[in-house]
């Protein structure tokens, strides 16, 4: 199907980027400016703002528990922003969302960003949190059972590179990641993958924005060989958790996550793959409230509540 024509009509509407290098103070000043007020935002029972003390250091996180319910699961989310955009308040609506379809508590990470923080500085935050949330389970009303990751393009990378590193450690906490359309592969040669083609120019995205876009996150020690950086480049894939791997049909990067997903299913691991279609980069941020495109966060509970372990 073509894209969607509200996304299309939006995308039509937005003005060209500026000209010159790419300013990230200015960039995640536009997006503090779109942050809706408060008042305007999902209602739940709680949400509140934490430290997370972790071996990495001191990581800001975002508690959202949705009921008054005594336990429930966990779900660590990441947000995404090519690893020096976003923020807690740019997606917080996502991981309202996600906590009130899975009823689940979301604890969202304030990572440290590129190009002020150096590799692995926003990894080790991520797997610090999560490693923290199960520690402290029992002040988040963790029932023990459903541990989550999840995230969305570069935040989804990082749940790639989590899982990973917690299957080599030994920690097998974690049971379930959410990849919504992930970046897993920082090698941006375009014939890698026919989606970069394909969906080049034209749905937001756009292959050409790939490399400046990454550039802050490998000038800081990430090298797109490592499976840290590229989680697709990992060799053995088993023993990894149940995944949720969710792609956009004109997305640069649908291929390489695709592929992510039968690799994972090759290796055993169970997988359920979506591609919505048409939707671009980024839609569960930017076009969640279009609502085939909601029906993410039902099939994201769908998914914690049917591989339910016990």
């Amino acid at each position: 199907m073509p894209l969607h024509p509200e996304i299309a009509r939006i995308l039509a509407d937005l003005p060209a980027p500026p000209p010159g290098p790419l300013d990230p103070a200015a960039m995640r000043a536009g997006e503090q400016a779109q942050v809706p007020p408060l008042e305007e935002r999902l209602p739940l029972h709680d949400v509140r703002d934490t430290i997370a003390a972790t071996p990495a250091g001191e990581v800001p996180v975002r508690i959202y528990t949705p009921t008054d319910t005594d336990t429930g699961g966990l779900v660590v989310y990441f947000h995404g922003g090519a690893f020096f955009l976003g923020s807690l308040d740019t997606h917080d609506h996502v991981a309202r969302h996600l906590a009130k379809s899975t009823g689940c508590t979301v604890i969202s990470v304030g990572y440290r960003r590129a190009p002020e923080a150096q590799f692995p500085a926003g990894l080790d935050d991520c797997y610090g949190a999560v490693r923290w949330a199960a520690e402290h389970g029992d002040e988040l009303g963790w029932d023990g059972k459903i541990l989550a990751v999840a995230g969305d393009s570069s935040g989804a990378n990082f749940v790639a590179a989590v899982t990973g590193l917690a299957h080599d450690d030994g920690f097998d906490r974690i049971t379930h990641q959410v990849l919504y359309y992930p970046s897993l592969d920082l090698d941006f040669d375009e014939d890698r993958y026919p989606s970069m083609r394909e969906n080049a120019v034209g749905y937001g995205l756009e292959t050409a924005g790939l490399k400046p876009f990454n550039a802050f996150y490998l000038d800081s020690g990430a090298d797109p060989a490592d499976p840290r950086v590229s989680p697709i480049k990992r060799e053995d894939l088993s023993g990894l958790p149940a995944a949720l791997i969710v792609t956009a049909e004109f997305d640069p990067m649908r291929d390489e996550g695709e592929r992510y997903a039968r690799r994972l299913e090759e290796a055993g691991v169970p997988v359920t793959l979506r591609r919505y279609a048409g939707a671009n980069h980024g839609f569960v941020q930017n076009f969640s409230w279009i609502p085939e495109y909601a029906q993410v966060f039902d099939e994201t509970a769908a998914f914690l509540q049917g591989s339910r372990h016990e």
